[in-house]
């Protein structure tokens, strides 16, 4: 907060110094209140300041507003600051030299106050905006849910500035994420890839938006791509971009990088993993693929519930035979009688049916 404040004071000497006709009792009482804020003691300043008189519509006015709202803003109290600093600013009583900078700290305080729309109004007719600007502008466009407006600002600033901080690629990245533009998400994920080639974290976010943009082999090239490099990445990192395809509604995307993933030797074979790959292919609605690997697990742990998930899965291909073979398989583990008799009915049902008809065809 110092040399915000500073500056402002500075900047209300020099318009003191060019306005003959200020009060110099005013002018006194603005100073006492610099000097005493500077040294941190602001019960003197607010003191000096609420002592001062000034006429109603005056300059005087407008910079008594002014420099209790910096004595505010230095105390925490944003809402008393942002009030008083928007009074002086909307007075008319501030010189050129003086709005520029005043509107910018306006800005910051409706910034801080979520006030985004206020930001935009105050900032967004600049025909030639500061980096401090554009990311204020960013942020209030961002606050506003308009990642469309946002996006342009940022890429202006980073295209004139190639050595931008990461915050600016790391924000081009998400923003277009978030706008489901993959290809440009993944256009600025690279930029920032080649700043830290041998950070695991950008390598496994390049997957994700590629897993996101339903690239599931990309994905996982360049996963494998990052292993080959040395870096390793947690089984819980990993397991995550499975889950991200499933919350995006891409089973089969999500299926193919898991299986790719174990595989490759990304990820340790598990029970539980098989089973998550045996869901994503049945969600995927490749039921011969899903019936595979809940058999296997079925096999493996003599589960009622993977029995009945492959007696299912059969049933639902027509498979009648090797439906009602699963069912048993599941009775003898210990199912549930009731489901099992359920499913054992519309089974035997529809195989009768098949026959009847397969007789009837041949006569």
């Amino acid at each position: 907060m110092r040399p915000l404040l500073l500056l402002a004071f500075l900047s209300f000497i020099a318009s003191a110094q060019a306005a003959q006709s200020i009060d110099p009792a005013v002018f006194k009482a603005l100073e006492r209140a610099r000097s005493a804020q500077d040294k941190g003691d602001h019960s003197v300043a607010r003191q000096a300041l609420t002592q001062a008189e000034a006429k109603a519509g005056s300059l005087e006015e407008a910079l008594l507003w002014r420099s209790r709202a910096y004595l505010a803003w230095a105390e925490g109290n944003n809402r008393q600051a942002l009030e008083l600093l928007e009074k002086a600013v909307d007075s008319g009583k501030l010189d050129d030299t003086m709005l520029p900078n005043e509107r910018l700290n306006l800005a910051k305080l409706n910034l801080a106050e979520r006030r985004y729309t206020k930001v935009v109004s105050l900032l967004g007719a600049q025909q030639k905006p500061s980096e401090e600007v554009l990311q204020m502008l960013v942020q209030a466009y961002q606050g506003l849910g308009q990642h469309a407006k946002a996006l342009p600002l940022a890429e202006r600033y980073v295209q004139a500035n190639p050595n931008a901080s990461d915050t600016w690629l790391q924000f081009l990245v998400g923003a277009n994420a978030e706008l489901k533009r993959y290809d440009a998400a993944e256009r600025w994920q690279r930029r920032l890839l080649t700043r830290a080639p041998n950070d695991a974290k950008r390598w496994r976010q390049l997957a994700g938006l590629q897993q996101l943009a339903g690239d599931e082999d990309k994905a996982l090239a360049t996963l494998r791509a990052a292993h080959t490099k040395g870096l390793s990445f947690s089984e819980s990192e990993l397991d995550n971009l499975v889950l991200l395809a499933g919350a995006a509604g891409q089973p089969w995307q999500g299926a193919r990088l898991l299986q790719g993933m174990l595989e490759a030797k990304l990820l340790p074979i598990s029970a539980t993993r098989q089973e998550r790959l045996g869901l994503l292919w049945w969600q995927a609605r490749d039921r011969q693929a899903a019936s595979r690997i809940y058999r296997e697990l079925a096999a493996q742990s003599g589960s009622a519930k993977f029995w009945l998930n492959v007696a299912q899965l059969e049933l639902e291909q027509s498979r009648w035979q090797a439906g009602l073979d699963a069912l048993r398989q599941a009775e003898r583990a210990g199912a549930e009688r009731r489901k099992v008799r359920a499913w054992r009915e519309w089974a035997e049902g529809e195989l009768n049916f098949e026959r009847e008809r397969q007789v009837a065809s041949v006569r």
